[in-house]
């Protein structure tokens, strides 16, 4: 392994570490996109709505699930709601199983998103990128600028002060790294619950 490939290593780690993640799932939930559509798929009879949300492979499981939930939601409407939430429970696993997430049920309505998560939705409606591009330049400036003002703060240290030393060596790789972070999040893709399935610890 060359020093260069173990240095990219090591500043992914510090990046991940680094960045703040929600163990919050978005797809889960019973006001989620993916419920959602598994209502209007019902209401409509129209599976084709649903099958989008899964790879080509799960599309016999939610056909025949979708296929079930209409026979049995005729009969009552206690029949209705447990077909209605079986079928839901079973797109919403397969979906999960198609990004690479574990399914640990459905979630309830209401949950605290966080502000990103509701704005992009908004926006998706609305046809406006700009509140979005708002929310994440005031978040991406207010970040950067407190890990500056860090490195800036502890910069003169005095060179006997060794913790003092390594006080500012760490605002420095802290600073470094997250500027870093953005700028790789910014030029990459997202994929799948790739922040969920390695939630971790805001570090500064």
């Amino acid at each position: 392994m060359t020093s260069n490939t173990t240095m990219r290593i090591l500043l992914l780690l510090g990046v991940l570490l680094l960045m703040p993640s929600r163990a919050v799932s978005h797809c889960d939930g019973m006001d989620g996109p993916v419920v959602k559509t598994a209502q209007q798929a019902l209401a409509s009879g129209n599976v084709n709505l649903a099958l989008i949300w899964v790879k080509k492979d799960n599309e016999a499981e939610v056909r025949r699930a979708f296929d079930e939930a209409i026979a049995v939601r005729k009969l009552s409407p206690r029949a209705q709601a447990l077909a209605d939430r079986y079928f839901f429970e079973t797109l919403v696993r397969l979906h999960r199983a198609g990004e690479g997430a574990p399914y640990t049920g459905l979630k309830p309505a209401g949950r605290d998103l966080g502000p990103a998560i509701p704005a992009a939705d908004k926006a998706l409606d609305n046809g406006s990128l700009e509140p979005v591009l708002k929310l994440l330049t005031e978040a991406t400036q207010e970040g950067a600028r407190k890990h500056f003002r860090e490195v800036q703060e502890k910069k003169n240290f005095n060179t006997s002060d060794l913790d003092a030393g390594r006080d500012y060596v760490k605002a420095y790789v802290e600073f470094i790294h997250y500027v870093e972070g953005l700028w790789e999040a910014a030029r990459n893709p997202a994929e799948g619950h790739y922040a969920e399935e390695h939630a971790v610890v805001h570090k500064d």
